[in-house]
């Protein structure tokens, strides 16, 4: 149980509003237009979000009994269309279709499944079950993917700029991930809290990735988003954990803002106060605890983070100090003064975030 009292679904995007407000102003009006479409549909998102948002018990995850938790996916076809959830195209159990996009959201809800249950013995994003309702092809030529406190939602992007949002399975993860810490941490999605938010999202849909490629901390690539991005884009993804504010630099995109340590951090009262930017510096946190320890990330840096997420002591409004402290607590918990506990302090010094 969280010390909050309850969660609030938030709106959550992959693609950070500063992207899309660069390509809003783009000389080439198409690509103009569907920026400014895409960012007129989320803000009445967010609205929406805020307005119904109901308040109530958290779930910090209950064990499920060996070999009874089994994932629940509903995939839909939005035809295009803004009415969710759309016709059902695809059900729990049943053979791939024609469809690739609805065989991708399919695959990568599963993937999310997996990660949680098998990593952390967590049933779903609620902990108790929780189905998987997915939405493809949603709106027309939709440049972003999000998760509205219920389910997942997927645009096919404009193909010039954005190619289709299940092409990436850390994207998937990333957005499910918000349900997850929607039920448990409760992070508020402004400022500090906002950008851990986010981070905590980027960090298990990046270790979903790994997990489902079989790669060790060391074989990541640490990217999210990595596919997205359309022939032509200077860029390769819209983020990078490894190395944050490389991830691209485009006319079209402008350049990745990301900051990898504080001395960098971006003030701002867009994007609710730089939740997708300021993001960089937790995220390249945990890229150094990873790395440090090596191995297969989701096991102990992984582990870490989540107790830190569904351990009852990260406050709604927490900064990066407040999460820093508490994962070397977590570290110290599970594997008292060694080298796990050595890495969790070094990363954080490394970014300038105190954690002693």
């Amino acid at each position: 149980m969280t010390t909050n009292g309850g969660y609030r679904p938030v709106f959550c995007t992959i693609v950070p509003p500063h992207i899309l407000d660069h390509l809003a102003t783009h000389e080439d009006q198409a690509l103009a237009d569907s920026a400014l479409r895409t960012l007129q549909h989320d803000s009445a998102q967010r609205t929406l979000r805020r307005v119904t948002a109901v308040r109530t018990a958290a779930v910090a995850g209950v064990t499920p009994a060996p070999g009874t938790a089994q994932p629940h996916r509903t995939i839909y076809d939005a035809g295009h269309r803004t009415d969710l959830p759309g016709t059902e195209v695809r059900a729990e159990g049943t053979e791939p279709g024609q469809d690739a996009t609805v065989n991708r959201a399919y695959a990568g809800l599963g993937a999310t499944f997996d990660l949680y249950l098998k990593a952390y013995a967590r049933d779903s994003i609620d902990g108790e079950g929780l189905p998987l309702k997915a939405s493809v092809h949603y709106d027309v030529d939709y440049d972003n993917a999000f998760w509205n406190g219920e389910q997942m939602v997927f645009g096919d992007g404009d193909g010039q700029i954005f190619t289709d949002f299940t092409s990436s399975v850390d994207v998937i993860g990333h957005e499910l991930t918000h349900g997850v810490t929607q039920y448990t941490a409760n992070l508020e999605y402004y400022g500090q809290s906002g950008a851990l938010n986010e981070s905590v999202s980027d960090v298990f849909g990046s270790l979903i990735k790994q997990c489902s490629l079989g790669q060790t901390a060391d074989q990541a690539d640490w990217l999210i988003g990595e596919g997205l991005l359309a022939p032509g884009v200077h860029g390769v993804a819209l983020r990078s954990m490894k190395a944050p504010g490389t991830a691209y630099d485009d006319p079209r995109l402008g350049k990745d803002p990301q900051p990898a340590t504080m001395q960098h951090y971006v003030r701002t009262s867009r994007d609710n106060g730089g939740v997708h930017i300021n993001s960089g510096i937790p995220n390249h946190a945990f890229y150094l605890v990873a790395t440090a320890l090596g191995g297969n990330a989701w096991e102990k840096a992984g582990q870490i983070w989540y107790d830190v997420l569904t351990g009852g002591e990260l406050a709604s409004d927490a900064g990066f100090a407040d999460f820093a402290k508490l994962t070397v607590a977590a570290a110290k918990a599970r594997y008292q003064d060694g080298a796990e506990t050595k890495a969790v302090l070094g990363a954080w010094a490394q970014v300038g975030v105190p954690a002693a």
